[in-house]
């Protein structure tokens, strides 16, 4: 027979499932991303519910005998059905993607709610504190680490009409640089490309902006900031 929640249960669950995932997306929302603290919260507090009502909501069923149910099955659906919420959260802008971040941390967010649902507290408050230190001090860690490995900058090339940048990213191929994203920009007959790229560490960059500005597609080229 499946043990019935009191209403305190229920409230403990699903407030402990807002708290702990709006933590997270209050992170996010400091740093302004798309799916901030209601997104976030509103996540953790649906995946709490559904598991709920997964294990407990069907008891009258259950108890006639005739009826035989598993509760995993909908929690197996809430982790296939929060992926597609995750995609929503990410971008791509020319060769960089955005978003990933914010889309794992709805991923987590739904199984913090999960595991306040199925009254598995010390899980969801560790996974808390561990996403939190991921996203904030992580953060600082992972750029230092980056910079290791070499330099970046950003590299605006003005290009002149129906130009294109294949003759430029064989340059920039060429010394070695690493492409995160490019931005274009028309303006009065001209296409404006951001390149963000970094290069190795050893590399000499100033050679990179003469052998980009030599070439006969480029009118003028310079390093941003």
């Amino acid at each position: 027979m499946t043990p019935e929640l009191g209403w305190l249960d229920v409230l403990l669950r699903l407030g402990l499932a807002s708290v702990l995932t709006g933590a997270v997306g209050f992170e996010r929302e400091l740093r302004e991303r798309s799916a901030g603290l209601r997104t976030h919260l509103l996540v953790g507090l649906g995946a709490a519910l559904f598991t709920l009502v997964s294990a407990y909501g069907w008891g009258d069923l259950v108890a006639t005998g005739e009826v035989r149910y598993d509760p995993s099955r909908v929690a197996a659906q809430i982790v296939t059905g929060i992926g597609f919420l995750g995609a929503g959260a990410i971008l791509r802008q020319g060769l960089s993607v955005r978003g990933l971040t914010t889309a794992a941390g709805l991923w987590v967010a739904a199984a913090i709610g999960m595991a306040c649902g199925a009254g598995f507290y010390p899980a969801a408050l560790v996974t808390t504190g561990i996403a939190l230190v991921a996203l904030g001090p992580f953060r600082r860690i992972e750029s230092r680490v980056n910079r290791i490995g070499g330099d970046a900058g950003i590299l605006e090339v003005h290009l002149i009409a129906h130009a294109t940048l294949g003759s430029v990213l064989a340059v920039l191929e060429r010394h070695g640089t690493t492409i995160h994203g490019i931005e274009f920009d028309e303006t009065e007959g001209r296409r404006m490309a951001r390149i963000d790229l970094e290069y190795r560490r050893g590399r000499d960059a100033r050679g990179v902006l003469p052998d980009v500005a030599q070439l006969d597609e480029v009118a003028e080229a310079r390093w941003s900031g």
